[in-house]
């Protein structure tokens, strides 16, 4: 069976919405032996994969009824979230981790893995925002609740955006209405790296779009996932209900 670099559900819903997940997993391709020579323990981190991030990916496309696509491989693999001509987009170290597999590739290996795995899930990744001339792109992506040796992040849901806030500013309007929240905008990263999949997919062709990151402690079972995916979906619909296309 061939290697599928990327997962697509429900391809044949029709709403508006796109969901995506760039950092659903922490797979290492067969091809690459199934490891970078790192301790099970770091492949766990959020230095390979944004944990809880696929879940509410997939309960927030079933929730609203809309496709999403669901990398399958590790961001350290090669990062799907960055452009191609960024430094970080084959990481060597991260968060304290040396990457053994990583310290060796040179510029044939890293082009290697942009056609193996970054460019096949960009390719489907625009296939599905085309088939609507009114796609808007959401993205879900999930953070550690503290770095090594930096303080405790606070926010449980960070809003990330560029210049193109038309969805943003409305859904965190809506989200600082919930009691129980502590909402960050563009935290606890900015919002927009030339190149990125926003910047590729949605601020290149004007589609409304949205980052949403989840603080992993709030989104670690399959329970808590499906709870945020259900909780954000009515959120995002009637942040949707302000934005003039």
């Amino acid at each position: 069976m061939t290697y599928q670099p990327y997962t697509v559900m429900g391809a044949e819903r029709d709403s508006r919405f796109l969901i995506t997940c760039d950092h659903a997993t922490n797979v290492v391709p067969p091809e690459l032996g199934g490891s970078l020579g790192l301790p099970e323990a770091d492949m766990l981190r959020h230095i390979a994969f944004d944990p809880g991030a696929e879940g509410v990916a997939r309960a927030l496309a079933d929730t609203l009824g809309a496709p999403a696509i669901l990398s399958n491989f590790s961001r350290l693999v090669i990062d799907p979230n960055r452009g191609e001509d960024d430094p970080t987009v084959l990481m060597r170290l991260y968060d304290g981790s040396v990457i053994p597999g990583n310290r060796p590739s040179d510029g044939a290996e890293k082009a290697r893995r942009l056609n193996a795995y970054h460019r096949p899930y960009h390719d489907a990744l625009e296939q599905l925002a085309t088939r609507r001339n009114d796609t808007v792109l959401v993205s879900v992506h999930s953070f550690t609740p503290q770095l090594r040796g930096r303080r405790p992040r606070p926010w449980h849901v960070g809003i990330l955006h560029a210049w193109d806030a038309r969805l943003s500013d409305p859904l965190i309007a809506a989200l600082e209405r919930e009691r129980d929240i502590v909402v960050g905008r563009n935290e606890p990263y900015p919002g927009h790296l030339p190149g990125d999949s926003m910047d590729r997919h949605a601020l290149k062709h004007g589609r409304p779009n949205t980052l949403i990151e989840l603080r992993q402690d709030i989104i670690a079972t399959p329970e808590q996932q499906q709870a945020w995916g259900d909780r954000l979906a009515p959120l995002l619909v009637e942040a949707l209900t302000n934005v003039t296309d």
